[in-house]
């Protein structure tokens, strides 16, 4: 993970920096917000930013908003500053980090950004195979196509591949192409020129500059418009991009990653992903098993998952009683790794004794309210189509703890369709379920 720090590393701000160095975060520091942004303009890899409350935050959010960044902030500062704080987390800041900074704290906010929060395990046989098939091509140049439902972990494995292949030691630039708007993809693909559209006020490069002689995950490629398809086939067949606005190419070294739990070859019979984009891509299949399949993970992934949880939380740590095991062994897991993850830190914090017990393993599925009487589709007589749909979506994020990804494989919608609704019930004044503190939300 790359962390920017705005601020002085003198005080406590510089502790911070070093707690998170500590867990992994390498560090790009600038001393105001102004040089910041030049800092983000020119390193596409920034993943969070922590700024301190002496500085503008407001101001620093509406320049990432008009230049389209999507960045997280988090501002830091002294309890006496909590007039600041609260405007800054009012403009848009994703959290609060009061001084002087608590280890387990930041250890939460990078895991709430970071992707790669669980190492890969692979206990199972099924699971085995497949991390063996992977160290195979690790070291070549080819391009992966990495397949498995929501919450499999295939980041995780994207990740493992990069730190196995050649270019180690050069940067892993992930992009959750679902996650971005479809006007600033682009933009956030291939950098853009200033004066490019209206809001650009610099050179920004884009993540493949940003993955220069490194690794680019493209994360959720099947929610990718087909003519921006276009424009990423040539970057990966020529090796050059053309940033936005620009009038020349610009030459990469990438190697590509690509990461779906669609199945793009049906889309693209549809035509509704490029069979050439597709071929190039898809030089090697990797296709990451439910956990369903691969029960032999299960034990081993909850263990970890208790030990991380209870470090975060400052808790001691508490093992996982035989009964508790079989109950996590007996669900279906629908939401895979993510959910597994998710019921276990629900565990470490509700546990009482000395060992996390069933009695401490909530599982979605099963606290899910009942139906009333006469629902089902007599009870629908009456109702709109609309809010019929409304509460089905409002229903499944529910039921799947606030995780979107999740949610919309359940509904059958594109990540991007589900945002859009969401973003229509909140401009309406319908509360929305928050997103999940997991792998991703």
């Amino acid at each position: 993970m790359r962390l920017l720090i705005i601020g002085s590393l003198a005080g406590e701000l510089g502790q911070a920096a070093s707690m998170a160095i500590a867990r992994g975060a390498k560090l790009v520091q600038a001393d105001d917000t102004g040089i910041g942004l030049d800092r983000l303009r020119g390193d596409g890899g920034i993943d969070i930013i922590l700024c301190d409350l002496r500085h503008d935050i407001p101001a620093l959010l509406r320049a990432l908003a008009q230049e389209r960044m999507v960045i997280p902030v988090v501002a830091c500062g002294v309890d006496a500053q909590a007039d600041a704080a609260v405007r800054a987390i009012a403009a848009g800041a994703r959290e609060f980090l009061p001084l002087p900074p608590d280890a387990a704290l930041i250890a939460a906010i990078l895991a709430s950004v970071a992707e790669d929060r669980h190492e890969l395990i692979a206990a199972d046989p099924l699971m085995q195979a497949t991390l063996h098939r992977a160290e195979q091509v690790a070291a070549a140049e080819a391009s992966v196509l990495i397949t498995g439902e929501s919450g499999t972990g295939k980041e995780v494995m994207a990740r493992h591949i990069h730190a196995r292949s050649r270019r180690a030691a050069g940067p892993f630039v992930a992009l959750n192409c679902a996650a971005i708007p479809e006007a600033l993809l682009e933009s956030e693909l291939f950098g853009h020129e200033k004066g490019a559209f209206s809001g650009a006020l610099a050179r920004r490069v884009g993540k493949f500059e940003a993955a220069h002689g490194g690794t680019l995950l493209l994360d959720e490629i099947g929610e990718m418009d087909v003519r921006l398809q276009a424009k990423l086939l040539r970057a990966v067949q020529e090796r050059e991009i053309d940033r936005v606005g620009g009038d020349r190419p610009v030459r990469i070294d990438v190697r590509i990653l690509a990461a779906t739990n669609r199945n793009l070859a049906a889309d693209a019979a549809q035509g509704r992903f490029r069979e050439d984009l597709l071929f190039r891509l898809n030089v090697v299949a990797l296709r990451i098993p439910p956990l369903r399949e691969r029960r032999g993970d299960i034990a081993p992934l909850a263990h970890t998952f208790a030990r991380r949880y209870a470090e975060v939380n400052g808790l001691p740590y508490r093992p996982l009683a035989p009964y508790a095991l079989q109950r996590l062994a007996a669900h279906a897991w629908p939401g895979n790794v993510r959910e597994l993850e998710n019921a276990v830190h629900r565990a470490v914090l509700l546990a009482t004794g000395d060992a996390i017990g069933p009695d401490a393993i909530e599982l979605v599925a099963e606290t899910a309210a009942p139906a009333a009487p006469g629902e089902g589709v007599a009870g629908l007589v009456g109702r709109s189509v609309a809010e019929v749909e409304r509460d089905l979506i409002l229903h499944t994020l529910r039921h799947t703890a606030g995780n979107r990804t999740h949610a919309a494989t359940i509904l059958g919608i594109s990540i991007r369709a589900l945002r859009n609704k969401l973003r229509d019930f909140t401009a309406e004044g319908i509360a929305v379920p928050p997103p999940a503190l997991g792998v991703g939300g």
